[in-house]
């Protein structure tokens, strides 16, 4: 009977990814006992209070008691000033009845204190500063924070008085319960005669929460001063600026598994990335909520008189009124602890998160190409027709993928015999073209004894518990399965070693990993997912971990890649489930799209987001996972994919085959060029990516972060750069004919990569003469970008191909750019210095080559074959080229008059090399 209950459980599941998303599945705030609670707090009198008398301040930590007057329970909270122009708000309770959960693996900053400046203190205020003259004020009654850049207040916890802290407790007894409410009541409200019913268990479709710990929820207003637009907190299917929920739900992170997810709505998805960045003319800040329970956050733009803030606000604005972004935030557990990054700048905040969570590390090159994927290729037959495919029409295509079906019976680690006899070889037929392969690998483990990696964790106990201490026992595509303890490190280091040679047998070191279902995705769940009141490591229960439980899972997958090669490779690592952190391991999808435009549309700001808040290798699945794209769909969305970091097509195993030729001649010819268009720019992507690394600026960018001072920037995100020198704005919208290009930036200039025609910015123009094949891509003026324009099959095959690079000069008549690259594939770029590093600029008719990396050494072929200079305004008389070893020579070239286009043809050189080009 079991068995027939999981058969047709299973298959339910299937049903249901063909169909809408079923809202009845999931939460809303008004069924959840924390988010009502929290949301309809109501402070009326102030009720937390600092002791002053117990303050301290040593170096850059500031340390008082805080009490709650309404029912004496006392709290510690810890602010720190940290380097870097960054801030840490912490609060805790002072003697709780056993420890709260505080996130652990997330920060990985040593955070190093900054000594604090004492400005000024008394009976109700301490006001600190740090070396950049920036300051923070802590307020003890009512308490409050306000957090200045100079003299501007740029944010502000607790203004609104909506903290409340609900303190861990012994559940009452029916005597006590009055006793109990009435405590927590503030002195303004009327007692409640009953405590809420959800406080100690709560019901969700049939599923029961107990709650051993009681109520432990946790909540505050972060208020912004000043700014208009808020970012960040994802995953959500909605626009880039976030909006205010008054409304709605509160923005929800929760992380699910959510079939066909619906648009511009704050239901939860798969990832959870607690982290909001603010914008305005003169700054950009960015605040992490540290917590990893279930969290909602609601949002409400306002205006706010400047006579409730301290003074030196009065330097914000000459008016009474300024506007303000008001967010409030609440989870279910853990503790209060809020990272602040005070910027100024974008590319500020962007260095300071990376620092405290981590950098996306320089992904192998293949991942950045086109990857092509499907659930599921059925077989090696078909895995070879495919290849051959792309062969045949000549497209290029760098990774293949397998999803579940390739599997022995959904057991990872395995392969279907009959489908999959020889995976070796069919992994060596891949890579003789040059190309790599993906299986999937999900959290799911099938419970059946004879499964090797099955009984391994069960003798290990390595398995999460259920509440009455028994391995959790749950539904997913295997039928009965169990979930390996991820927060464990033990269980950590035992999964990486599913990933070698010698244990995942039939793959090489060109064999990578797809993380799905990881939210963890669990089929006969409360809202498809854990129940809250499972077990981990040290009896920490699931409701404080749930958002980090699929980070960990793809951690311990990027630590078995690692160990597969002795830490010679990079791994490449797809996962589903995010928090903030799991940019560290890899890559990201946006999850289960659907074959309709305003998905397409959606793909931009979703990946926007991600790139804000750190996960920066982006990329939702081409043409859409549900549903059949017609040909102008797909092809749209191979143009505009062709520009997001992470290009991949993907399909719902009931979908129709849709490799780019079975759309017809014309659709071929267009997905090859949309293809082509991002393997001619590989190594800029590149380059972006090794500077994300060490500077923390995401490839993909909005509008403003380029352009920080123009307020019409500020909510767009359906036009968008890569890097600092490209904008594209995707057609995405079905039938279209004609479409508005906004071109940012006084005095700049912008350059169509196509027409070669040069716009002005600052102006919106129209293109009315749109067709399947238009693609509007600009190169900003004062860039250079390097391309490689050979066609090649994959990625392996270009490396020795020689550069072209485009010169797009500004008003100036300058431009610079750089290039970097390396093997590829190793860490030998940071091991032994093998890997160029080079800085293009051009000045008074001089372009330069110059080394940005002296210690740099990597042997490499490619050469220098062309330079495409645009913006040339009269026709040169010689043009000479002076290499390394002070040779000159006397170049080839042509000019076009019409459109200012100078050509110079074969400098020769090697790109590696020092040399100037003189134009005369």
């Amino acid at each position: 009977m079991r068995l027939i209950f999981g058969t047709i459980l299973v298959l339910s599941c299937l049903v249901l990814y063909t169909q809408s998303v079923d809202r009845s599945k999931f939460k809303t705030c008004a069924q959840s006992g924390f988010c009502k609670r929290q949301r309809d707090h109501n402070p009326g009198l102030p009720a937390y209070k600092a002791n002053f008398d117990t303050l301290k301040v040593e170096n850059g930590h500031l340390s008082c008691e805080v009490v709650n007057t309404n029912n004496s329970v006392l709290f510690k909270l810890d602010l720190y000033l940290l380097k870097d122009n960054r801030f840490r708000f912490k609060l805790n309770e002072l003697q709780p009845l056993h420890p709260r959960y505080e996130v652990e693996g997330v920060v990985i900053d040593s955070l190093v204190e900054e000594k604090f400046q004492v400005v000024r203190k008394d009976s109700n205020q301490i006001e600190l500063k740090n070396g950049l003259n920036n300051r923070v004020v802590l307020y003890a009654y009512p308490l409050k924070a306000e957090f200045y850049i100079g003299d501007f207040l740029v944010t502000s916890f607790n203004s609104k008085n909506l903290l409340k802290f609900e303190h861990l407790r012994t559940k009452p007894s029916n005597n006590d319960v009055k006793q109990e409410e009435n405590a927590e009541a503030p002195a303004d409200q009327k007692p409640k005669d009953d405590e809420e019913p959800d406080m100690w268990e709560e019901g969700f479709n049939g599923h029961t929460d107990t709650k051993p710990n009681g109520p432990e929820s946790v909540g505050m207003d972060i208020n912004f001063h000043d700014f208009e637009h808020v970012y960040g907190i994802p995953q959500h299917a909605d626009k880039l600026a976030l909006r205010t929920t008054g409304s709605t739900d509160p923005y929800r992170l929760y992380n699910l598994d959510v079939f066909e997810f619906e648009t511009y709505n704050p239901m939860a998805l798969y990832g959870s990335i607690p982290y909001m960045l603010a914008h305005n003319k003169k700054f950009t800040i960015g605040v992490l909520w540290l917590n990893a329970a279930e969290t909602w956050v609601d949002i409400k733009s306002n205006k706010a008189d400047k006579s409730i803030f301290s003074k030196v606000a009065d330097f914000i604005s000459k008016s009474n009124e300024i506007p303000q972004v008001d967010t409030h935030w609440f989870s279910e557990s853990g503790i209060i602890d809020v990272y602040l990054m005070l910027g100024p700048k974008a590319t500020d905040v962007f260095r300071q998160y990376g620092q405290l969570t981590g950098n996306t590390p320089l992904p192998p090159l293949f991942s950045i190409a086109y990857h092509q994927c499907r659930w599921n290729y059925n077989d090696e037959d078909d895995v070879k027709n495919v290849n051959a495919g792309f062969e045949e029409h000549q497209i290029p295509m760098d990774v293949m993928w397998l999803d579940i079906e390739h599997t022995n019976d959904k057991r990872y680690f395995t392969w279907d015999s009959h489908k999959f006899p020889n995976p070796d070889k069919m992994m060596e037929n891949l890579s003789s073209f040059g190309r790599k392969l993906v299986t999937i690998v999900d959290p799911h483990i099938k419970s059946d004894p004879n499964y090797h990696v099955y009984s391994e964790a069960k003798e290990k106990n390595f398995f999460v518990k259920d509440k009455t201490g028994n391995n959790y026992d749950g539904w997913c595509w295997p039928g009965s399965s169990a979930w390996p303890d991820f927060l464990n490190e033990d269980v950590k280091n035992w999964w990486a070693s599913k990933f070698t040679l010698e244990n995942y047998k039939g793959t090489t070191l060109d064999t990578f990993t797809w993380n799905d279902m990881n939210e963890p995705s669990v089929f006969n769940g409360p809202e498809l997912t854990f129940q809250k009141d499972a077990l981990h490591l040290n009896g920490i229960e699931h409701r404080n971990v749930h958002n980090i439980y699929g980070q960990n899972f793809h951690k311990a997958t990027f630590r078995g890649h690692l160990l597969r090669s002795n830490g010679e490779r990079r791994p490449f690592v797809l996962t589903r489930s995010t928090f903030a952190g799991s940019q560290r391991y890899g890559a990201v999808w946006t999850g289960d799209n659907t074959a309709e435009w305003e998905h397409l549309k959606l793909s931009i700001p979703m990946c926007l987001t991600f790139s804000l808040t750190g996960m920066s290798f982006c990329g939702s699945d081409v043409g859409g996972f549900f549903k059949n794209p017609d040909a102008e769909l797909m092809i749209r969305w191979y143009q505009a994919a062709a520009y997001q970091p992470f290009f991949r097509s993907h399909a719902h195993i009931d979908t129709k085959r849709r490799e780019p030729w079975v759309f017809g001649d014309e659709a071929i010819n267009l997905i090859r060029d949309a293809v082509h268009s991002r393997y001619a720019l590989i190594y800029y992507w590149y380059t972006l990516f090794y500077q994300n690394e060490k500077f923390g600026k995401p490839p993909m960018l909005p509008l403003w972060v380029e352009f920080p001072e123009e307020t019409d920037l500020y909510d767009m995100d359906d036009q968008h750069m890569v890097g600092s020198a490209i904008m594209i704005k995707p057609i995405i919208t079905q039938g279209a004919t004609s479409v508005d290009v906004k071109f940012p930036g006084k005095n700049e200039v912008w350059y169509d990569v196509k027409s070669l025609r040069t716009y002005e910015g600052g102006s919106t123009t129209t293109f009315s003469d749109i067709t399947l094949s238009t693609v509007p891509v600009f190169q900003r003026g004062g860039t250079i970008v390097p391309y490689k324009f050979r066609l090649r099959r994959s990625t392996t095959q270009m490396a020795d191909d020689p550069f072209t690079l485009t010169v797009c000069l500004d008003t100036q008549n300058s431009a610079t750019g750089q290039l970097y690259f390396d093997d590829g594939f190793s860490y030998n770029y940071n091991k032994t210095n093998e890997f160029v590093y080079r800085e293009f600029s051009i000045s008074n008719n001089k372009l330069v080559s110059r080394n940005l990396s002296p210690e740099s050494q990597l042997k490499t072929f490619a050469w220098l074959e062309r330079v495409i200079i645009y913006g040339v305004k009269t026709q040169p008389k010689s043009i000479t080229l002076e290499n390394s070893e002070k040779q000159s020579t006397q170049l080839q070239f042509s000019y076009d008059s019409n459109s200012n286009v100078l050509l110079i043809r074969k400098p020769g050189v090697k790109i590696n090399t020092d040399w100037s080009i003189l134009i005369s």
